[in-house]
């Protein structure tokens, strides 16, 4: 099929700070906003839409070319697209692949999806790497930056919300074999449905509960070990479920914690977490296994991170990985118990796939139980 880079109505994306940058509409026709980031992949965009931990934010893509090979139905990590927005150079409203079943364009309007193109990408985002997160507007309904400003006022900063009750499931569910050897509890704070399958796939049963599961409720199913997922928002907002964390992890019970999952089980043992400057998001961050001393190519999505300073004024808890780019801490275990967590995405989809042997190492701390 044919390639198409045409879309001929304007559309302005005004950051918080005042900046204004000039393009062209794609998506949907209509205004959105949240908070802006960008991720550095140069494929995935299908899997980065559907991501629950990017609800409420913008997304710069910094390939240049965006949709080029449509959208395909098994390629989402939820039931739907996350996003609040997404700005691009170049945006592709045909595709090439004969597999896909439709086109990004075709996509963002079944989804209500507004998003900009024909802008620099490069010039957002090292204006963004310079001044940080901040929220922004997209508009190729309302030209008046004045009107625009007003609107942009209303939208509440990321630090201080909290948003995984926006993703989380609203009941139960199980996925996997019932037969398998491990009874795996997954809390739902935004999970991916690829760390779902990464746990089927090393013979685990899993039952995942809502967030605002009780922890009679999550051991009723009789788990042999608990995986505490990814999600959206500050996890400094998440006091109730900080404390849910620290009675699952005083159970005895193994626990693997994933981004948010990770940033949750840190403030359980009294580490405190913080924004950051711009973040981390894409698939080519160098991080250090500090107990093996190897190096891998990781997948990461989060804006916060924890306190260095606070885990190494605990004896309790081992810095286990490292992020090579800003030495943020990428890791992190409980020396007493069966406990542990990263910050990146093991599983990875589309890749790179150098983390997943965390997994296994998950799997066999359940064996080891």
């Amino acid at each position: 099929m044919q390639l198409k880079y045409s879309t001929p109505k304007k559309a302005i994306l005004l950051l918080e700070d005042g900046k204004i940058f000039e393009g062209k509409a794609a998506g949907k026709t209509g205004t959105t906003s949240g908070e802006i980031c960008f991720n550095t992949g140069m494929s995935g965009y299908q899997e980065i839409y559907t991501d629950p931990s990017y609800y409420g934010q913008v997304v710069v893509m910094t390939n240049a070319h965006i949709g080029n090979y449509g959208v395909e139905a098994s390629e989402v990590e939820s039931d739907s697209i996350k996003i609040s927005g997404m700005i691009c150079k170049k945006f592709n409203t045909g595709f090439s692949r004969p597999r896909a079943q439709k086109s990004l364009q075709e996509y963002f309007e079944e989804s209500d999806i507004v998003s900009i193109c024909e802008v620099d990408t490069r010039a957002i985002v090292r204006y963004i790497r310079d001044k940080g997160a901040m929220n922004c507007i997209i508009s190729s309904e309302i030209l008046d930056v004045e009107e625009l400003k007003k609107l942009l006022a209303k939208v509440p900063k990321m630090e201080g919300l909290e948003l995984s009750s926006k993703v989380s499931c609203k009941s139960a569910y199980h996925f996997g074999n019932e037969k398998a050897s491990h009874r795996v509890s997954v809390i739902d704070f935004g999970v991916k449905k690829n760390i779902l399958r990464s746990l089927a796939e090393r013979d685990c049963y899993l039952k995942v509960f809502p967030m605002q599961a009780t922890v009679k409720e999550i051991l009723e199913f009789q788990p042999k070990g608990i995986m505490l997922t990814n999600g959206p928002g500050d996890p400094g907002a998440m006091k109730k479920e900080s404390a849910l964390v620290k009675e699952l992890v005083d159970s005895g019970l193994p626990v693997f914690g994933i981004c948010l999952g990770h940033q949750l089980l840190a403030q359980s043992q009294g580490i405190s977490t913080y924004k950051m400057h711009a973040g981390h998001r894409g698939i080519n961050h160098p991080v250090k296994n500090l107990i093996s001393g190897k190096c891998e190519i990781t997948s990461q999505n989060h804006g916060f991170t924890v306190s260095e300073k606070d885990i190494k004024n605990n004896s309790n808890i081992e810095i286990t990985h490292l992020n090579l780019n800003d030495n943020t801490i990428e890791g992190i275990r409980l020396r007493d118990k069966k406990v542990f967590s990263v910050q990146y995405h093991p599983e990875s989809n589309p890749g790179p796939y150098d983390s997943r042997y965390l997994f296994d190492e998950f799997v066999n701390n359940m064996k080891r139980a």
